[in-house]
């Protein structure tokens, strides 16, 4: 029999390794990567990026200006390296993520990613093999809609804890969601003091209600779960779009050979109970209030916001200090 990794991907799902560390994401085959400010973060210190960071640094100082800067320039030059690398090694796509600080801001979210696919476009990268990964605020959901429509540039929406986020990307046009399906679980197990597995897994229930209504509705954008505490959430959504993995959870699916049959698929879905079409993407009003309604999308929103530009200003700080040197 083959092993649980293969036999997720025979469900239809597309595997995304969820990792900044690019020497062992050849190891699980998988099509796409995923990167964050965290993931990179834990990458940079092992002595093999070593020379990314030198090129990154080579930049920054190239771009003169203040050391905040120069920093700011080396850290958009850093996550490019790592994506380029990353790229010679899957046939797909990355994401790569707009600074977090910027979360609130829709002109200067989408300034950036024009800043960062320029960046690939300089080292020989073409746009189509990058995602732009931008925070699932109204003012992320409205830059993405308008680079996706006017720029031609791909979006991935992250940190999407809530059914009206996912509501307001789809009718945006993004290409890609990514709803944190470990996150919601650790909220829940925090508030409840119970425990979940499998269906009854509160993050699992979220990501499942978001493609069957996708489905139903003929939404085209692709929905990526993200953000696994073990490998039971990623069996109970097989056979959904796309799953972004960690390389322990790939590599307890490549040894493991328990069976990993299809669980979603898109004719169930347009069987499943309908959920009624809703729309926020032009009532910002409405979209603020479900967020607010619903307390673990708000707390998770803003917790990983807060996270997200906290470990981009360490990597940052860790850089001036290069530049600095």
């Amino acid at each position: 029999m083959s092993n649980s990794l293969d036999q997720l991907k025979a469900t239809g799902t597309v595997v995304v390794s969820d990792s900044g560390d690019f020497e062992t994401i050849d190891v699980y085959k998988p099509q796409d990567a995923t990167t964050n400010p965290s993931l990179i973060l834990a990458a940079v210190g092992k002595p093999g990026y070593s020379r990314l960071i030198d090129a990154a640094v080579k930049f920054g100082k190239s771009k003169g200006g203040s050391l905040q800067d120069q920093a700011n320039a080396a850290s958009d030059r850093l996550l490019v390296e790592f994506g380029k690398e990353i790229l010679s090694i899957i046939p797909g796509r990355v994401s790569t993520e707009v600074d977090a600080r910027l979360s609130f801001d829709k002109e200067a979210t989408k300034a950036k990613a024009k800043e960062l696919i320029a960046l690939y476009e300089s080292v020989g990268i073409k746009k189509d093999r990058i995602l732009i990964k931008i925070a699932s605020t109204w003012e992320g959901i409205q830059a993405a809609r308008e680079l996706e429509r006017d720029d031609g540039i791909h979006c991935n929406l992250t940190l999407l804890f809530g059914f009206g986020q996912a509501v307001a990307c789809a009718e945006a046009g993004v290409t890609l969601i990514s709803p944190f399906v470990g996150r919601i679980l650790d909220w829940y197990k925090k508030h409840t003091g119970q425990t979940y597995e499998g269906d009854e897994d509160p993050g699992v229930q979220s990501v499942k209600k978001i493609y069957n209504y996708y489905k139903q509705h003929n939404y085209k954008t692709i929905v990526m779960g993200a953000s696994f505490r073990n490998v039971g959430e990623i069996k109970s959504l097989a056979g959904i779009d796309f799953l972004t993995i960690s390389p322990a959870l790939l590599d307890e699916l490549k040894k493991s050979n328990d069976a990993v049959p299809r669980r979603l698929e898109a004719g169930l879905a347009a069987q499943a109970e309908a959920i009624p079409k809703v729309s926020y993407i032009d009532n910002e009003p409405e979209f603020r209030w479900v967020l607010l309604q619903e307390q673990m999308a708000f707390d998770k929103l803003h917790e990983g916001i807060k996270k997200f530009a906290e470990d981009g200003e360490t990597l940052k700080n860790m850089l001036k200090a290069k530049i600095s040197a």
